[in-house]
């Protein structure tokens, strides 16, 4: 009876096993450094590895410089995720009349007492980095066929290089090829679909590349818009009150020198990350539909049962309970430090 019962209670978990749902492989394609919702953004990515609900194949930035590089290196030490692959940019797109403070590069700069940095690295060499979308193009070779979702919450530039990519050392397929085949689903923060006269930074920094992921990327893709996020607000007097655990946390420090505090932002890029993770209920969404993207920038969509692209909006209760439910995400230490 007993072997019986042993034999029973394997099966069972054999069945369970077979059952259970794979995590979302996620790509995340980030501009660190521009708008410090880029950090929250990272910052939730983490605590979602924490929990195991996404597995990260590559973080792949698509604004240039050291800082922004030296930056993820610093957040995903502190994070104890240390294994998951950082790609860097080089000669990509910028807007050349910004004047934010690029926090990631303030931050890589910080020193400790004694002048050494004030953050640890994990990275000797970030100029050895490989380029973002190589780093794409070898994630996606070494996945399963349409497994991948891509979170990309800044310029288009790193998804246009790899889809003109040609054939590799990681891939016989081209980009388009490799992307058609191996990702399930596109979801970037981009567009203005409330008013065609405003052009969204993301699009407008890089307007040829937005037209050409927009209009013929060949798998699904969800946009997150600027209506959204500007609707959901991180509370900057929480900064210091959270993070006070760690003394000196690199996520604080990143938003306190982004503007004069105290100042509220905007949660662009929280969207995008969660969306991609399978987070869905969050969100309503538009039903299926076509983006085109206008040489100034203007993103125009249309219903087509046919199409291929979604946007995602929330209602004023489900600002308010997402607002909630990422606040308490950011307050939570690392699972490194718990």
């Amino acid at each position: 009876m007993k072997r019986t019962l042993t034999i029973i209670a394997a099966a069972l978990m054999m069945v369970a096993c077979a059952k259970a749902p794979e995590v979302p492989q996620i790509i995340f394609d980030t501009d660190q450094g521009n708008d410090v919702d880029d950090v929250l953004a990272l910052d939730v990515l983490n605590k979602l590895v924490d929990e195991g609900k996404i597995d990260v194949l590559a973080i792949t930035l698509n604004k240039e410089g050291r800082g922004p590089v030296e930056f993820v290196d610093i957040m995903q030490t502190f994070y104890g995720h240390t294994d998951i692959p950082i790609g860097k940019i080089t000669d990509g797109r910028f807007d050349p009349n910004d004047t934010s403070v690029n926090y990631a590069q303030f931050v890589a700069d910080m020193k400790d007492e004694a002048g050494n940095p004030l953050f640890p690295r994990s990275i000797e060499d970030h100029d050895a980095l490989p380029e973002s979308y190589l780093l794409y193009r070898k994630a996606l070779a070494g996945a399963k066929d349409h497994s991948v979702t891509i979170a990309s919450v800044g310029f288009f530039t790193n998804l246009k290089r790899l889809y003109d990519s040609p054939a590799d050392e990681f891939s016989p397929l081209t980009g388009r090829e490799l992307v058609a085949r191996k990702v399930k689903e596109l979801v970037v923060v981009a567009g203005v679909f409330s008013n065609p006269e405003l052009h969204e930074y993301n699009v407008y920094v890089d307007v040829p590349s937005a037209k050409t992921i927009l209009e013929e990327w060949p798998t699904p893709v969800v946009v997150s818009p600027w209506e959204l996020g500007i609707n959901v607000l991180y509370p900057g007097a929480n900064i210091d009150v959270d993070h006070a655990w760690a003394g000196r946390h690199p996520l604080a420090e990143a938003y306190k020198c982004y503007l004069p505090m105290p100042f509220d932002r905007p949660m662009w890029d929280d969207t995008a990350v969660l969306f991609a993770a399978g987070e869905e209920d969050w969100f309503t969404i538009s039903p299926y539909g076509t983006i085109e993207v206008t040489p100034e920038g203007s993103t125009l969509f249309t219903e087509d049962p046919n199409g291929t692209r979604r946007h995602i909006s929330v209602t004023p209760e489900q600002a308010a309970a997402l607002r909630d439910y990422l606040v308490a995400k950011i307050a939570r230490k690392p699972a490194c430090y718990e």
